[in-house]
């Protein structure tokens, strides 16, 4: 796969999976635009890009906001004139654990729904006007998009919400962009934070065995598939929904 000079831009690269996509673009001589609102992480990204002569750019970005969305592709463009990939990635959750469908505000759930599902689709109605022909969008999505465990409702109607963005797109952009999704199960993101929030957690054989692998995942698991479907090897795929779980979501679970 050869992203020598392609421009990417990952939403939310400073944590996480979007910070393992970004690190591993970079890797492979892409130029990657690190758009991420907490200002700590996206320096802390670019700063390990640059360790290794990676081409960065850290544009603080707040996808819920039209106006930073539209700033951040701005200075994409005015830099190198176009955009070839945009990994929709950025995302929260509801502030609360302990709030309930009851008790949650409603402010509360339109939060989540602005930054995971408008967020990515501000991000693609601008990016796609810079996009060439043959260039490709990825939308990070969830398993529980399609399974989910009590009052999680706000997070679970974004991210599902995110994969009926991703087909929609996909035919908007039809003969120009492939829009595609992956949707990560039980990932591992403990070593993926910024320093002073990194920390070793450690599973137990219980959690590891849940997965039909014998392990749960790691953010190289979800970057080297989208490297692969933003790859020219994946040029008749669009419309398309990955999921990369290690198997729980076909596992039919039953009371002990």
């Amino acid at each position: 796969m050869d992203y020598l000079g392609k421009v990417v831009v990952v939403t939310g690269s400073g944590q996480g999976i979007g910070n393992c996509i970004a690190i591993e673009y970079a890797k492979e001589k892409a130029s990657v635009i690190l758009a991420e609102v907490d200002e700590e992480a996206g320096l802390e990204t670019k700063a390990y890009i640059d360790s290794f002569g990676g081409d960065s750019m850290f544009i603080p970005t707040d996808v819920a906001s039209e106006d930073s969305v539209r700033n951040m592709v701005s200075r994409v463009v005015e830099r190198y004139g176009r955009i070839d990939i945009l990994i929709n990635n950025a995302a929260i959750t509801a502030q609360s654990e302990h709030d309930t469908l009851f008790t949650r505000n409603i402010d509360e759930f339109e939060r989540v729904m602005r930054v995971n599902v408008t967020g990515a689709y501000m991000c693609a109605k601008y990016c796609a006007a810079h996009m060439p022909e043959g260039s490709s969008i990825i939308n990070i999505i969830s398993t529980r998009a399609f399974m989910s465990e009590p009052h999680t409702e706000p997070y679970s109607a974004s991210k599902g919400a995110l994969c009926a963005l991703t087909h929609s797109l996909a035919n908007s952009l039809m003969h120009k962009v492939r829009v595609n999704a992956v949707s990560p199960g039980w990932i591992d993101v403990s070593q993926w934070k910024k320093k002073k929030d990194r920390k070793f957690t450690t599973l137990t054989e219980k959690d590891h065995l849940q997965h039909l692998t014998g392990r749960a995942g790691v953010p190289e698991d979800i970057a080297h598939a989208v490297l692969y479907l933003t790859s020219e090897k994946a040029g008749f795929i669009t419309g398309a929904n990955l999921v990369i779980d290690g198997g729980m979501t076909v596992k039919m679970i039953y009371a002990e």
